[in-house]
């Protein structure tokens, strides 16, 4: 695990448990170097102890990278809960978490995330200030789900010549709170959507309110698409799954969408477009910092209008580097960050 640190440059890893409730939870801190790291808490089932960290440590350097270059004065960090089938109390369990979390002092402000809620932060927040996202915050998934579909946007007129959806076919991988609000969206453009996801009832919700063509998982990435957007948990684009994909470019809500660099190389020597994850997905980042810090929605709806800006500058190098732009998004980020 300490290489996983030094090679990703995480600054701290913190491990915390709570027998009465069966709290088992990490919170890894990536860097303070722009200011306090913020990142969300995801409450999920992991295999191992291990897998929970090496999770934990990704996310909080995609954090880290997603503030800086929203522009945002946070570091980078991320909570990960070791979700247990059977638990007795729930608020109890989050109440704990934000006992913990308040003796960082401040270093790491808990946001909501895959697996949590509005109510869950709630829970947290009876223990500590340093949270957002509770139900007095409100809910970050559509303005997240705001900013991904602005990207698109920005993504389809870079490779494709126009930001008109009207027609395209739009694969979705992945209707979570963000995916479906981002479906919503792609919808109201005119988009013909692919969708997927592993509960089936949120894909007959798609089809029904979206006209939505209903695609298993498996069979989405190899699909006939203009645009591949995963928009689900983990990294589902890899050295096998890059090579079904049968589309012009993949812009998605996901976080660590690449198993590794690698990916994103094999991505360019296709003629496939990468939207980097941490730069088009800011926009739940740029809503919980900046109403945590008690800014209007005018100013945060401002701020996620710089998504699509900053992504076609990502392309603009990458294009005349040669080089992919998932490569020049982390140039771009270590550098803010390290100089």
């Amino acid at each position: 695990m300490f290489a996983l640190m030094q090679s990703t440059r995480t600054q701290s890893l913190h491990l915390f448990t709570d027998p009465p409730t069966g709290l088992k939870a990490v919170v890894a801190i990536h860097s303070e170097q722009l200011g306090p790291a913020m990142g969300g808490c995801r409450y999920l089932p992991y295999a191992d102890d291990e897998s929970a960290m090496t999770d934990a440590i990704r996310l909080a350097q995609g954090m880290s990278y997603k503030a800086a270059l929203a522009g945002l004065p946070l570091g980078g960090g991320k909570a990960v809960i070791m979700r247990n089938p059977h638990v007795e109390n729930r608020a109890a369990l989050f109440e704990a978490f934000g006992r913990f979390i308040d003796t960082l002092q401040g270093r790491f402000i808990i946001a909501v995330d895959s697996g949590t809620s509005t109510l869950d932060m709630d829970c947290i927040a009876q223990s500590t200030p340093h949270v957002t996202s509770t139900t007095a915050c409100g809910d970050p998934s559509p303005h997240a789900a705001m900013g991904v579909f602005a990207g698109i946007c920005a993504t389809t007129s870079f490779r494709l010549g126009s930001d008109d959806l009207q027609g395209l076919r739009v694969a979705v991988q992945g209707l979570g709170n963000v995916g479906y609000a981002l479906a919503e969206q792609l919808h109201a453009a005119g988009a013909d959507l692919l969708v997927s996801d592993l509960d089936p009832g949120r894909v007959r919700l798609a089809v029904e309110q979206f006209d939505a063509k209903p695609v298993t998982n498996d069979a989405l990435l190899s699909t006939p698409c203009d645009i591949f957007a995963p928009c689900g948990v983990g990294p589902v684009l890899n050295g096998q799954s890059v090579m079904q994909l049968r589309c012009a470019a993949v812009a998605g809500a996901a976080n660590n969408q690449l198993t590794t660099l690698q990916v994103a190389d094999q991505l360019e020597s296709r003629g496939i477009l990468y939207a980097p994850d941490y730069v088009i997905n800011a926009g739940g980042l740029i809503y919980v910092a900046l109403t945590h810090r008690g800014e209007d929605l005018g100013t945060i709806t401002a701020h996620l209008a710089r998504i699509p800006s900053r992504l076609t500058e990502v392309f603009g190098h990458a294009q005349a580097q040669k080089r992919s732009p998932a490569r020049v998004a982390q140039m771009l980020a270590e550098r803010l960050l390290y100089g």
